[in-house]
């Protein structure tokens, strides 16, 4: 997949582009759903898929006391968009500029960057100044700009439709379950790992470390039966989000304990799949009692792990 994050005129290059248009923050089941149809289309044409989205949230600029946590960071919004078999992805920031075109303005910047052959976008998709441009707009003026358009049906899921923002609450909900519903698969971090107070490996369970940026949702604190998937290979894991209040003085992080694992992979990409819930944090009285527990904690994982991974 090719990847700009900067706009760029591809339409010499790239003559027969079908775009999806979104922000895609989870890529879940219904922005697979448009993304896929844009990749079906370009199949079907002879031409070439692509995303156009924005390294950051429109609302960063408009109203930054109302951005929204973040259910991807960037780097795995990336690698879940190139999994669909996209061919570009265009992923731009979004600046004042770019605010205060008006709808028919920013039809013409894509015309004329890309002279796209089909848009391919989501009912509640909104473009232009002040969000006037909607997808009714978008359909009864495509074809003054040379190309036509395309709105996939929201996809629903128990009576209601598949939204980042019922997912967010899911997952600050700590209704995992149902989060995975939603996005299709386990809610993930992809992150770099960081250096921790490297006590865990003196406990005889060794952690990865990641920073929970304030940007990102993220599941209550506790600890979790998980995945970890390093270089080209998944591993059982066990996760604990939280402060590790057995230690005062610890910032809130995710603790990865990565079995059969001792690799040393500081500032390295390391992805978490959350699959369970084990319990929620606990202060405990001693170092010990908190060995014990752990131990607990990695025997209930056993056969959610063993599922998971028969089931793969």
């Amino acid at each position: 997949m090719q990847f700009y994050s900067r706009l760029t005129t591809l339409r010499q290059d790239h003559p027969r582009l079908v775009i999806a248009l979104g922000m895609f923050d989870g890529v879940h089941r219904g922005h697979r759903s448009i993304i896929k149809r844009a990749v079906d289309l370009a199949h079907e044409i002879g031409g070439e898929s692509m995303v156009f989205t924005f390294s950051n949230h429109p609302l960063a600029v408009l109203a930054p006391q109302a951005v929204p946590p973040q259910i991807s960071n960037n780097a795995l919004r990336r690698q879940l968009i190139e999994e669909l078999g996209v061919d570009i992805l265009m992923a731009i920031p979004f600046t004042k500029d770019l605010a205060r075109r008006t709808p028919e303005d920013f039809l013409a910047l894509l015309r004329d960057s890309f002279a796209p052959q089909i848009l391919v976008t989501g009912p509640n998709y909104t473009f232009g100044s002040r969000g006037k441009g909607t997808h009714r707009m978008l359909q009864r003026v495509a074809g003054d700009y040379g190309f036509r358009a395309e709105i996939c049906p929201a996809v629903q899921l128990g009576g209601r439709p598949v939204s980042s923002t019922r997912i967010r609450g899911l997952i600050a909900g700590g209704d995992l379950a149902a989060a995975e519903e939603c996005l299709g698969r386990p809610f993930t971090v992809l992150d770099r790992v960081i250096h921790g107070d490297k006590r865990g490996r003196t406990l005889g369970f060794p952690t990865a470390n990641l920073a929970i940026p304030d940007a990102q949702v993220m599941l209550p604190n506790g600890v979790y039966a998980a995945t970890a998937h390093y270089g080209d290979r998944d591993y059982a894991a066990l996760a604990n989000i939280g402060n590790n209040p057995t230690f005062p003085g610890c910032n809130r992080r995710i603790e990865v304990n990565i079995q059969d694992f001792s690799a040393d992979i500081y500032d390295r990409l390391l992805e978490v799949r959350f699959l369970q819930k084990i319990r929620d944090e606990e202060k405990f009285d001693s170092v010990a009692t908190l060995v014990a527990q752990m131990h607990r904690d990695r025997e209930r994982a056993k056969e959610i792990w063993r599922h998971c991974f028969t089931s793969a």
